[in-house]
């Protein structure tokens, strides 16, 4: 895969990426693989992938870790944490990355626990090894972004709702990092192939994905996007601290039209 970042431009920085042992989260560990930065993979149960993901890059010459942790226990969390300290020391680049909320069995709270609380969580637990000149990253969708201006699919309401929630807590922080240094960039995108959300949705409300694509022309998949949030994690942060990728017109055009 063709890598946007210059090769060797992150040797010897640590990334950790939450949820990263497939889909744009693997894509996006990749991407830092590539510039030469030590990987930390995090996934909840999927270990053998997670495992097989961490042999390719280590083949590559890269240094890693695969840490299984539950995002939304605490103390799941802080193990992590001390793994990557034990190992790395630091880390120079936090992808929060993980979401979810439309599994079977979950609970109903689920969503708000693995999409709110959990990234304060993870994030609280990562300030220690943060410094000035790290970067955090918050991954989201333009359908939970706009949430509160524009609705969307009432199959995905619950977790747009819950993901909005969790950039809002995030987006709590920002002067304390700005304070210490460290840039934090939400990254929005609109729908994406190929990702698990969008064919749970797609099978919730059969033609969702094609009727979205239709609208805008084409979706980014899974490797664009995941060279998308790569990059915020090394360019200025935005005034705003918001990188939107993909077609936003109807989510503004709506915005804009809905009061009137």
């Amino acid at each position: 895969m063709n890598s946007p970042l210059a090769a060797g431009s992150l040797a010897g920085m640590t990334a950790l990426v939450t949820g990263s042992s497939r889909g744009i989260g693997a894509d996006t560990v990749r991407h830092f693989a590539a510039a030469g930065a030590n990987i930390v993979i995090n996934y909840r149960s999927k270990a053998p992938r997670a495992e097989k993901l961490l042999a390719e890059l280590q083949a590559g010459g890269t240094e890693g870790l695969a840490v299984g942790a539950d995002l939304t226990d605490p103390a799941s969390v802080e193990s992590m944490m001390q793994q990557v300290q034990d190992r790395f020391g630091r880390i120079d680049i936090l992808v929060l990355n993980a979401s979810g909320g439309m599994e079977a069995g979950m609970g109903e709270d689920y969503a708000l626990r693995l999409n709110r609380d959990a990234q304060i969580n993870v994030l609280t637990k990562a300030l220690p090894l943060l410094h000035e000149g790290s970067r955090v990253v918050f991954v989201t969708s333009h359908q939970a972004h706009f949430i509160r201006t524009v609705p969307t699919m009432p199959e995905y309401g619950p977790v747009a709702l819950s993901k909005r929630a969790g950039e809002d807590a995030l987006r709590e922080f920002i002067p304390q990092l700005e304070a210490a240094g460290i840039g934090f960039t939400v990254v929005s995108g609109d729908m994406i192939e190929g990702t698990v959300t969008a064919t749970l949705l797609d099978r919730a409300n059969p033609g969702a994905i094609e009727a979205r694509k239709e609208a805008v022309g084409r979706l980014y998949n899974v490797s664009e996007f995941a060279a998308e949030v790569a990059q915020a994690a090394v360019d200025p942060v935005p005034a705003d601290n918001t990188r939107l990728v993909g077609d936003v017109a109807y989510f503004t055009e709506y915005a804009s039209t809905a009061g009137e």
